[in-house]
């Protein structure tokens, strides 16, 4: 599983820890990532996020289209 966030894109960041005598080591920055499950009122379902990682933007058009649907 890669450290990125399928919806807002934030991932792994890079920077030095300092000691008190100034020296710099790389360290990394981890994202807090959560596992959570995306309900949909519109649909009528959930998904899962091993789901919602290869479907997304079909996920995003379905709901967009129910909205649209529902609204006329």
């Amino acid at each position: 599983m890669s450290r990125r966030c399928e919806l807002t894109g934030k991932g792994v960041m890079v920077g030095n820890n300092v000691s008190h005598a100034n020296n710099k080591t790389k360290r990394r920055f981890l994202p807090n990532l959560n596992e959570v499950t995306l309900m949909s009122e519109t649909l009528g379902r959930s998904f899962q996020d091993e789901e919602l990682s290869p479907r997304a933007l079909k996920i995003k058009r379905d709901i967009e289209k129910a909205q649209a649907t529902a609204a006329a």
